[in-house]
């Protein structure tokens, strides 16, 4: 008899689990998707056309609060744990309250959940949403590129909208982004890409994904998302994997963060300019005994604003990356770092002028604080992430985010855009080590 199985994720690596391991197998029958982490998925369905021909009604996607209803409704035999950036605790608690319905909780291992690329491969991974890893991805992408190779990145999913549109996406020009209706977040890790003229893949099937990547590259680039392990393979890679020391200790608390320190081939400790002496020997005792044999690479990443004159005695709302502050629970964001380096006078707490989904995201998530996320997944989130910033009672806004917002909110006060990038510091460096490769 078939097995019935469950696939908890957050639109990404359950959907990709499901295509390599159970979207052909006649022995396992899925039931169903949950979701967490992303707004407003719960109540749709990973569409017939991705799910393949055992599911010619695609497969529904239901809210993780309903896993032990649902559990008992099918009869499930086998759940299976499908997301990241998650403490090992929760994990377990998720574990637990599996096993009291008597289904089986699963962790996939890479060897079936893994596709392997013809071609050479780097892998850029973290161990916690925020470390840094998509300004490595840019480092490791330019210095292949200055060999003269061509390179194609691509991005761990973001399907937020139609996922059988978004089976596979190609982003190498800014109209691209209009084109596949990129919310604020996916526009943050394709766009930078763009700007230094190379292309970026995403999408759901990444099978699909890979094989179209492989026709225009030398060299493909694994930009991983939150602090998942890597979707591919090769019999050249280089996993490459950041760590942040002003959250010490996550490195081997949270999952798979763990898993992608231990594969490591490299390790880099990004923020050393930021960070406390303290949290980086933490980093560096970890790694080494974690993984001794990794490479360690020193990494700054220092901060500067393209209008340092309105944030000197200001006080100011800092707006920083949605997902690092959320399901990330980063607080010490590169926003802080430029209000005390361009002497702002205070930081404003723009709660208590939050409006609709700003508010309930700060509700969902009161260890963000003053800080705010710029959440975008939709219209209605962008719109009342404008009203929001608008009606703070502030002198002026520092934007934290990979995107200059102005161009997508209208912003009524002076406001200031980050730019930062990874800084090595000594050697190793980035270049040091792809030289080999």
């Amino acid at each position: 008899m078939k097995k019935k199985v469950i696939i908890m994720g957050a639109a990404g690596r359950d959907f990709h689990n499901f295509n390599c391991y159970y979207r052909n197998n006649k022995d396992f029958e899925v039931v169903a998707f949950t979701a967490t982490q992303i707004p407003d998925i719960e109540g749709r369905k990973y569409p017939a056309e991705l799910a393949g021909e055992l599911y010619p009604e695609g497969i529904p996607i239901h809210a993780e609060k309903e896993i032990v209803e649902l559990i008992k409704k099918h009869d499930i035999d086998e759940v299976v744990f499908a997301y990241s950036d998650v403490p090992h605790e929760r994990v377990m608690n998720n574990a637990s309250l599996v096993n009291t319905t008597g289904a089986d909780f699963k962790l996939m291992g890479m060897k079936n959940s893994v596709v392997k690329t013809t071609k050479p491969l780097v892998t850029i991974c973290a161990t916690r949403t925020g470390c840094g890893k998509s300004q490595t991805t840019r480092t490791v992408v330019k210095e292949l590129k200055s060999k003269g190779l061509k390179v194609a990145s691509i991005r761990h999913p973001m399907p937020y909208g139609d996922l059988a549109k978004q089976k596979v996406q190609r982003f190498a020009e800014l109209e691209d982004l209009k084109k596949h209706d990129c919310t604020i977040e996916e526009m943050e890790e394709y766009e930078p890409h763009i700007m230094m003229d190379s292309v970026i893949y995403a999408g759901v099937d990444y099978e699909a994904i890979v094989r179209e990547a492989e026709k225009e590259a030398d060299v493909i680039v694994w930009d991983g998302g939150n602090n998942d392990t890597p979707f591919y393979v090769s019999d050249n890679m280089l996993n490459i994997v950041v760590v942040d020391p002003h959250r010490p200790d996550h490195e081997r608390t949270y999952y798979p963060g763990e898993t992608n320190l231990l594969n490591a081939d490299v390790v880099v400790i990004n923020k050393i300019d930021s960070a406390d002496p303290e949290g980086i020997q933490i980093v560096r005792d970890n790694i080494r005994e974690l993984n001794p044999n990794a490479t360690v690479v020193d990494g700054a990443s220092p901060v500067n604003i393209d209008q340092p004159e309105i944030v000197k005695g200001a006080n100011v709302l800092i707006v920083e990356d949605g997902p690092t502050l959320t399901h990330g629970e980063m607080k010490y964001g590169a926003g802080i770092v430029a209000a005390e380096k361009y002497g702002a006078a205070d930081l404003v707490d723009p709660r208590e002028f939050a409006v609709g989904s700003i508010e309930e995201t700060f509700e969902k998530y009161p260890e963000i604080g003053i800080l705010l996320p710029a959440m975008g997944y939709g219209e209605q989130q962008i719109s009342d992430l404008e009203k929001t910033i608008n009606a703070t009672d502030c002198d002026a806004v520092i934007i934290a985010t990979p995107i200059d917002l102005r161009r997508i909110v209208k912003i009524n006060k002076p406001a200031a855009q980050v730019k930062y990038d990874l800084q090595e510091i000594g050697h190793p460096t980035i270049k040091d080590i792809l030289k080999d490769f």
